[in-house]
Formats: structure tokens, sequence, C-alpha cells
């Protein structure tokens, strides 16, 4: 049987790169962002992609448009794959908020999967939000190659949750940079990791989350 590949993408670089955005903050890409995402298209054009899905965020959408174009595809939003709710944590530069991040962080990869700080979701919430429709495309898209752009903390919660070795104690093993590619294959019984985080024009700022 043909493998189901699965190239999970995270959005490129945002106009302010600095700073915490969940999903309370819809911004674009900066000009860095544009290139890595026309970088992504010509990386895609020739993986005889079927389909191709984002979120409805800006950073998402802008990044999906120009692989659209090179693969002649139509992006389908997918409003559910919005980035995780951080509540009053979204604005906050990486320095500020830290603390609130890591806290979510640690407690998660000690088992509490419903851990999170006022106003955001948690592991558990993202992980019931996301994988629904992920087992939804496995069986739509059987046999061929979709292509997936979402966001940093939603990536890590699907790897962590969809791939045989990987669990949430594994969070902080799991890079995912700016405009980097995730290829997952499912073999018809379990999702295998083909090559994780693969970044076609690394970012000259570090990101955040």
């Amino acid at each position: 049987m043909q493998e189901t590949r699965l190239l999970l993408i995270r959005h490129a670089e945002t106009s302010t790169p600095d700073v915490f955005h969940g999903a309370e903050s819809d911004i674009g890409l900066s000009a860095w962002g544009e290139h890595q995402a026309m970088r992504l298209g010509e990386n895609l054009k020739d993986q005889g992609a079927h389909a191709l899905y984002c979120s409805a965020m800006q950073r998402a959408i802008a990044t999906a448009k120009p692989i659209g174009a090179a693969c002649d595809l139509t992006a389908v939003i997918v409003p559910q794959l919005h980035e995780r709710k951080i509540g009053p944590l979204s604005g906050l530069s990486r320095e500020t908020g830290w603390e609130i991040y890591a806290e979510s962080k640690r407690r998660w990869m000690f088992g509490d999967l419903e851990f999170t700080h006022p106003g955001g979701e948690s592991f558990a919430d993202i992980r019931r939000r996301v994988l629904p429709f992920f087992e939804e495309l496995r069986t739509r898209h059987r046999g061929e190659t979709l292509i997936v752009v979402a966001h940093g903390v939603v990536i890590r919660v699907i790897l962590l949750s969809l791939l045989e070795g990987l669990e949430p104690a594994d969070f902080d093993r799991i890079a995912i940079d700016f405009a980097s590619i995730n290829d997952l294959r499912w073999n018809g019984t379990k999702w295998k990791a083909h090559a994780l985080n693969q970044v076609v024009a690394p970012s000259p700022a570090k990101p955040v989350a």
C-alpha cells in the first residue's frame, strides 16, 4: 500500500519574532518571513502534493499562499488549527513572558497535560482540538501527499501525540523553527517521522516557542 505523506509546516517568521503570539495575536510575516514562504514554495513544488491546508491566522495564510502558487493548489482554511490560546501572555516579550510559558511546558513534561495558566489552552485542550482533523485527513487522503501549515506549539502537540516513541516528556526535544518542514509517513498502521524540523531558510531571529 502506498504511504500517506504529511508535510507539516510551521508558518514563516512573524513581523515581531521576539514576542509571544498566541491565537489572540493575528499578525503577518516579516520581510524575511515572506522570503521563507517563497523558499518553501520552491522546495515543495515538485513533491506531488495533492492538497494544502492552513490555519485561518494571517501568518499561516501568508505562508501557504506561495506554497499554493508553486504547487498549483488552493489552500483550504481550517479554523481549528489556530495557535495555542495564551491569553495575557500574547504580545509579551520573550524575556517578560518566559516564566509563564515555561511553567506550562514543565507541567506538561511531567504528565499534567490539563495544566495551563489563566486564559491559556492546555496540552490536552490543543490535542482535543486538532487531532480529530488529522485522523480525518489520514482517511481522506489515503496514499496521497498533503501539506498542512500550522503553528509551533500546535505542531509540537501533534508530533508528540502521533509519532511512536515520543511523548509529552519529550517536548523540549522537538525543535519547531519558523518555516520548518516535518515529513511524516503513514504506513497503514502508524505515523513515522521521515524528517523533522527541516528549515529551508533559517531565521536571523530565534523563534519564541
